[in-house]
């Protein structure tokens, strides 16, 4: 019997394929128990810093790229220890089976590690989302969200770096020197996203606005739902979705509403010539009254203008920074109330 297992075949023993195909089908059929093992060790070591994340949300982030991971990780191991059969060693193009394989395998660990660390940035970010919430400044949460996605473009860019370099044995180095002219062309077709970039950066640290925010630029008028690397999203008040790219939230000339710290109403009223001066003084100080309330902060009613056949009283009131509905309602109240004096006295309106 142990003749048959140290037989030679395809320049490894019988028993060292043996020993890869157990070991291999092991960690396939326990490789959840495992990667659960290994999470559960890391949850107790940040004990201290997932005092308010549940297990299972840790699991769900972790668990997945991990075992993908340890799975590929010792595959590739035992691989390794196998002497590849040179009958099976065939050239394609300037490589050989070996070559390509290494390559393979080389690429499957650095994009399984890969997914493992862009998993550990989502869970980064929710840890630091929960310590954000607690505070009532919105631009940390949005600062969290760019960062996050920042970080995710860094990690795989240096991943494919890494490849080159290690899956494919290529200089970097000189790789990036031979394509300084390259990149120069690059960089100068994608100046406009280089810019949208170097503008997300100013608007997280200028903090113009935030997300949540109302706010006006160019012709659009609507609520901040994202920023992002190249743009930011806003939810218009006819609910359709624009993307605005950064560059132009920066240049542009910007209206924040929500920074607003009252809102105002102006409000027109023409009356005929005909009416007499102490009806419209009646009418002036009655509407100086209505706006006596607690809603409204600060009001003026003038008696702005006379015209051939009209008079003008201009009105205009300032409430605190209320929602748009509680506003609308208090501006209801009033117009009712003012043309309800203007009947009251009987005054009249102009008939052109």
């Amino acid at each position: 019997m142990n003749s048959f297992w140290q037989q030679p075949w395809g320049n490894n023993q019988i028993s060292d394929y043996l020993v890869v195909g157990v070991v291999v089908s092991l960690v396939w059929v326990f490789r959840h128990p495992i990667s659960n093992y290994f999470a559960g060790l890391l949850f107790r070591w940040l004990r201290h810093l997932l005092k308010k994340v549940e297990r299972p949300l840790f699991n769900e982030l972790v668990i997945g790229p991990l075992e993908r991971f340890v799975l590929v990780l010792v595959t590739v191991v035992m691989l390794y220890r196998l002497n590849f059969p040179p009958a099976l060693n065939f050239s394609i193009y300037k490589f050989d089976t070996k070559e390509l394989l290494n390559s393979l395998g080389t690429l499957l660990l650095i994009s399984t590690f890969t997914s493992l660390i862009i998993r550990a940035i989502d869970f980064a970010a929710i840890l630091l989302e929960q310590r954000a919430g607690q505070t009532p400044d919105q631009s940390d949460n949005q600062l969290i969200v760019f960062f996050k996605d920042f970080f995710k473009v860094l990690i795989i860019i240096v991943a494919g770096l890494v490849s080159i370099r290690f899956a494919f044995g290529w200089n970097i180095g000189s790789l990036l020197t031979g394509l300084s002219i390259v990149g120069a062309a690059i960089a100068l077709a994608l100046k406009e996203s280089l810019e949208n970039l170097i503008a997300s950066f100013i608007i997280f640290f200028d903090k113009p606005f935030a997300t949540g925010d109302l706010v006006k630029v160019n012709t659009i008028t609507g609520t901040v739902e994202k920023i992002g690397l190249r743009s930011t999203r806003i939810r218009t008040e006819q609910k359709t979705f624009v993307t605005v790219p950064n560059k132009q939230m920066v240049d542009s000339v910007l209206d924040n509403y929500s920074l607003r710290t009252q809102r105002r109403a102006e409000l027109k009223l023409e009356f005929a010539s005909t009416n007499t001066p102490y009806l419209l003084q009646e009418f002036v100080d009655r509407a100086r009254i209505i706006l006596q309330r607690e809603s409204i902060e600060q009001s003026s009613v003038t008696l702005s203008d006379l015209r051939l056949n009209r008079v003008v009283v201009d009105i205009e009131y300032y409430t605190a920074a209320l929602p748009i509905a509680d506003f609308n309602v208090i501006r209801e109240a009033v117009n009712l109330e003012l043309l309800q004096a203007a009947h009251t006295l009987g005054l009249a309106w102009p008939t052109e």
